[in-house]
């Protein structure tokens, strides 16, 4: 099995997180939240598009609402191969971390 980049897997455990408030700056805000490391939001959106090419995530873009001005928003969505992978990767965290005791106690 081929693992996922580690930003993929964050930004796929994100989207879940959020359900269908997962657009992009609410999805910065939950990664951030989650990691504790301010992102660019560059980075996040060049990985939310590689995660749409091998169809692990989906993109719905919405109308402009009349009194809102700028891009429409898109949100994403988690499709089936892309739960999945999260699954796979979350037995695979699993795994490696076990039998580890705190690394950070007694520091």
């Amino acid at each position: 099995m081929k693992l996922l980049p580690r930003l993929e897997e964050i930004l796929l455990l994100a989207i879940w997180k959020l359900g269908d408030g997962a657009y992009g700056l609410a999805i910065v805000d939950q990664v951030e939240k989650d990691t504790g490391i301010s992102w660019l939001t560059g980075s996040i959106y060049g990985a939310l598009n590689r995660l749409k090419k091998t169809g692990r995530i989906a993109a719905v873009e919405t109308g402009r609402s009349p009194e809102k001005t700028g891009r429409p928003r898109i949100y994403y969505r988690l499709t089936s191969k892309g739960m999945d992978k999260l699954i796979a990767m979350q037995k695979i965290n699993r795994l490696i971390w076990l039998d580890v005791p705190d690394l950070g106690q007694g520091r």
